[in-house]
């Protein structure tokens, strides 16, 4: 009897993505690391709305066409370089020590990393589509699909 491995899947597909569980992650270690911080405090603020943009923007941009997919995503990356900006000032400030530093600089670097996989594998993805004859239908490529990236 062959047994066959199915992949299940979450009801919200974006759960599936591997950045949207990094993004996640980074936003959830970042409020652990600034809990003791006065909640007011607008660094604070700044730095953890922008961590939550992060994952925000790839969870809504999911839903959307590929286009709006990929503007989302590129939203995503540009809410990443706010995070390197919030970790530099937080860093100076004394709210971050060295460690947490390079913790989150090194996790930011990975969701840029991931953020441009996946917008460049979307791109291609349109470029393909773009470029199908005519009589036959072009396949829509599923960002969701296991294509040996590391999204």
């Amino acid at each position: 009897m062959e047994q066959h491995e199915e992949r299940i899947s979450s009801f919200f597909r974006f759960e599936d993505l591997r950045v949207y569980d990094k993004a996640t992650s980074y936003a959830t270690w970042l409020v652990g690391v600034l809990k003791g911080i006065d909640g007011t405090d607008p660094l604070k603020s700044a730095f953890c709305h922008s961590a939550f943009d992060i994952a925000i923007n790839i969870a809504e941009g999911s839903s959307r066409t590929k286009s709006q997919f990929e503007h989302c995503l590129k939203v995503a990356k540009t809410a990443v370089r706010e995070c390197v900006v919030y970790t530099e000032v937080a860093s100076n400030s004394g709210m971050l020590d060295e460690m947490q530093k390079e913790q989150s600089r090194e996790n930011l670097m990975e969701l840029t990393r991931m953020l441009g996989a996946l917008i460049i594998s979307l791109e291609r993805s349109s470029e393909r589509r773009s470029q199908a004859p005519a009589e036959e239908p072009a396949e829509e490529a599923d960002p969701y699909a296991s294509d040996g990236m590391s999204y």
